[in-house]
């Protein structure tokens, strides 16, 4: 028994050649809603190393002060990683390029997502805890909603 996973093996096209293998779509949909629940577990691993480390999460901003739970983070994550998901399927259906114009869509969604960090009240710590949540689902998010194999 390997640790490693198997090479990715390869079918041949109508001229002969060799084509890369594509995972069913049963496949994909699987190793994609793994790879939600795999960023929800890192989002809440931050987020506890986050209040460990002294982040209250609370923020207050004109409408209000609220603090951002793991209730909250849970929510989010898995919320914002169903609409990437469904984003991702639509483009894949209407154009050759989805999966590169989600990409982009992406960085956009999460280089946004830090603007209200530095725009409301809070403190160090916990402005620095919430950017760490943003980074790691926005690297995650991607990785495994993208996967294709």
């Amino acid at each position: 028994m390997s640790l490693t996973a198997p090479a990715p093996t390869t079918g041949t096209t109508t001229d002969g050649t060799a084509a890369p293998f594509r995972a069913t779509p049963a496949v994909r949909r699987r190793r994609r809603a793994l790879g939600i629940v795999a960023t929800l577990v890192v989002a809440l691993a931050v987020w506890l190393v986050g209040h460990l480390a002294g982040a209250d999460y609370r923020i207050t901003d004109s409408q209000g002060s609220v603090r951002i739970d793991a209730l909250v983070t849970t929510q989010v994550t898995v919320v914002l990683g169903l609409v990437g998901w469904g984003v991702l399927a639509l483009l894949e259906r209407v154009t050759r390029h989805g999966t590169a114009i989600w990409t982009v869509l992406a960085a956009l969604v999460v280089a946004a997502s830090m603007i209200p960090v530095f725009l409301v009240e809070a403190t160090t710590a916990t402005r620095i805890a919430l950017v760490a949540v943003h980074l790691a689902v926005g690297a995650l998010i991607p990785f495994f909603v993208r996967a294709r194999s």
